[in-house]
């Protein structure tokens, strides 16, 4: 019964690390496309497909983290 219990605590230690890390990512992704868009404001449309595609990117991944994570309780 322990076990469950420690299996379940990890799992859920593992999904809050892949949220997290999709926080971080997607908010340096934000961070450095507002930084470009400053810089070179005619690439607007360009910096923000680049952005919203890397950001889904890393949604997907943390996502499957979570799913990972959770499979293993």
């Amino acid at each position: 019964m322990n076990e469950m219990i420690l299996h379940g605590g990890i799992a859920a230690i593992g999904a809050g690390l892949a949220a997290v890390g999709a926080g971080i990512g997607i908010g340096r992704i934000g961070g450095s496309a507002v930084e470009a868009i400053a810089r070179q404001p005619e690439a607007y449309n360009k910096i923000q497909t680049t952005m919203i595609i890397a950001a889904a990117l890393v949604e997907g991944v943390a996502l499957f983290g979570v799913v990972v994570a959770m499979l293993q309780a």
